[in-house]
């Protein structure tokens, strides 16, 4: 039996060296990776000049690959964890936890071990997914820190992501990163009452689900899509990652046909550049309006070659100024599968670099594609970082969801640097807890800073926002604020549960605006959306076994959503998310 362990794992472990190895070579000769074929590999007709240099390179990378081979047999020992994992970093620059596959996929490792051929086939999932630590949020008293202030997020990433993980078949109990709440819940559309103001609000206030003795705030905000913003026009750059990892159907060949349909909804002032980036960038077009050059430009794109990312950063917003439209919409909108292997690979270096850029007056749109190497934590890190916003395209459909449904949501900004800072009122609450936004949490101080930034929302884009409130009967004087100061004890007394205050920027402005909101507890004014929220809130506790998700379950949060679905196809489609997930554990 140890005999025919130690053959299974060494069978195993040379296997992925082999296929290491031809990657290795594909990547040092700039060849499609995907040419590397299960056991056999061949050329796509390209023009290899086999110059002495080019010899040379293959000679080196052939020596390579032998040394990765010879070192197999002392790798052939070690558990498949080593080499089958996905990471999660920490956002705080601590050390990378690695996850055990086997967890995702529903595998045991020793059981594994007992069936060759099934060994095998878990073998092949290889994946090395990227996402960074989420330290939840946890219950804050309001006589301690009656403030609760953080950037606004419109991304959507981890819903699409996790749908993609759903449909796979792949087991969640261990990817809590993979998770972020608040984009979850921003997937979806709710119902709020148009208002002229710059943002409109709808709030309730009902029963918390999962703790029957606290209650939940759902607040949707919604940006006015009539907002007289400036627009000359759209100066696009499509930024292509056209590396190797880049080739197959989820990645570069989705990625052609979601910008074709972006380029079917620009008007006649609009301009689009398309650069992309493997070992090197490239610029294939500059600055045209004809759709059918913009089409044959993308058709030319071919993948290979190592992920230069930050060189594509460079030559894309490089692009955009040379082509910048003053008073117009200025955009890079990359698509990647985020895993950078050449120039800065570092996630704080692409941060940094992306700072740097956004300083320029070009927004960022970041779309995400792919699965097995897929970098959630570099691509939703750009968008925080660069006036952007996020988005994981699983399908054609939700291309056009994003980059044509909600084109003007995605694409035109209308304030950017948005934060929020809500302040409780403790003669109502006595404790408070975000659900969701762990990585946008600001500093008290920070909201009236206009050096510090915050986040990017498009035309009639919504950001809600959920807190679990523990309720108290009268708070503690704590002075200097709207509640909390003796001298203000009539509006203490006044019933407001919290006031919301909005800071926000026009576009091609540094100077901020302040709004505020005070909140009655009003009781649940759209049922619809707050159950469907809270079935949302459930899933997201659940699968990231939280501390706090009380009673939720699967089932609850099932019989939730669907009693909010409002005959809304999206939301009908994540309630048969739940039933796979239900039926599948």
């Amino acid at each position: 039996m140890q005999l025919k362990m130690y053959l299974v794992r060494y069978t195993n472990s040379l296997q992925v060296t082999l296929r290491l190895s031809l990657l290795f070579i594909a990547t040092y000769l700039e060849m499609p990776s995907s040419y590397m074929c299960k056991g056999s590999f061949y050329y796509k007709e390209r023009d290899y000049r086999m110059e002495v240099a080019t010899m040379k390179r293959k000679i080196l990378a052939v020596l390579l690959a032998g040394a990765f081979v010879v070192a197999a047999a002392g790798c052939g020992k070690k558990d498949r964890s080593e080499a089958t994992q996905i990471k999660e970093h920490n956002d705080a620059g601590g050390e990378i936890a690695e996850i055990d596959i086997d967890a995702l996929v529903g595998g045991n490792s020793a059981q594994s071990y007992e069936a060759t051929e099934a060994y095998e086939s878990q073998a092949e999932d290889f994946n090395t997914e990227e996402y960074n630590r989420i330290e939840e949020n946890g219950f804050v008293k309001v006589a301690d820190a009656p403030l609760s202030t953080f950037a606004a997020d419109v991304d959507t990433g981890s819903y699409c992501n996790l749908r993609r993980l759903i449909r796979d078949g792949w087991s969640l109990d261990n990817v809590k990163s993979a998770i972020r709440t608040e984009e979850m819940i921003n997937y979806f559309d709710y119902k709020v009452d148009s208002a002229e103001d710059v943002f409109s609000v709808q709030y309730s206030v009902g029963e918390c689900p999962w703790n029957a003795q606290n209650k939940l705030l759902v607040m949707t905000m919604q940006a006015n899509a009539e907002m007289n913003v400036p627009n000359e026009g759209n100066n696009f750059v499509f930024l292509v990652d056209s590396s190797g990892s880049m080739n197959s159907q989820d990645k570069l060949p989705l990625v052609k046909e979601s910008f074709k349909l972006l380029a079917q909804n620009l008007g006649p002032k609009d301009r689009v550049s398309i650069v992309t980036y493997a070992g090197n960038s490239d610029t294939l077009l500059k600055g045209s309006d004809d759709y059918e050059d913009i089409c044959k430009a993308l058709d030319k794109i071919d993948a290979y070659g190592g992920t230069n990312g930050s060189g594509g950063i460079e030559a894309a917003y490089k692009c955009a100024q040379e082509n910048f439209v003053k008073n117009g919409n200025n955009r890079v909108i990359i698509a990647s599968d985020g895993d950078m292997n050449l120039g800065i690979t570092s996630q704080s270096g692409l941060v940094d670099l992306i700072k740097e850029k956004k300083e320029s007056g070009v927004f960022l749109t970041v779309l995400g594609y792919g699965t097995g190497n897929y970098s959630d934590a570099n691509m939703e890190s750009l968008a925080d970082a660069g006036n952007g916003n996020y988005f994981y395209i699983d399908s054609l459909e939700e291309a056009e969801r994003v980059l044509c449904e909600k084109m003007m949501q995605t694409t035109v900004t209308v304030a950017k640097d948005v934060k929020f800072q809500v302040e409780f009122n403790p003669a109502e609450v006595a404790e408070y807890r975000q659900i969701g936004y762990e990585n946008r949490q600001m500093s008290a101080s920070d909201f009236n800073d206009d050096k510090k930034d915050g986040g990017e929302i498009g035309a009639g884009a919504q950001v809600t926002v959920c807190y679990e409130i523990v309720p108290a009967g009268a708070g503690k004087d704590e002075g200097g604020l709207k509640y909390q100061d003796t001298t203000l004890s009539d509006q203490a007394a006044s019933g407001e549960l919290c006031t919301v205050s909005v800071r926000y920027k026009a576009p091609d402005s540094d100077e901020s605006s302040k709004i505020e909101y005070p909140l009655i507890d009003k009781g649940v004014t759209k049922r619809e959306d707050f159950n469907f929220v809270c079935g949302v809130i459930e899933t997201s506790m659940v699968l990231r076994d939280s501390a706090y998700k009380g009673t939720a379950t699967l089932d609850s949060a099932y019989q939730l959503a669907k009693s909010g679905t409002d005959n809304n196809r999206y939301r009908e489609e994540f309630c048969e998310l739940l039933k796979k997930l239900g039926s599948d554990s």
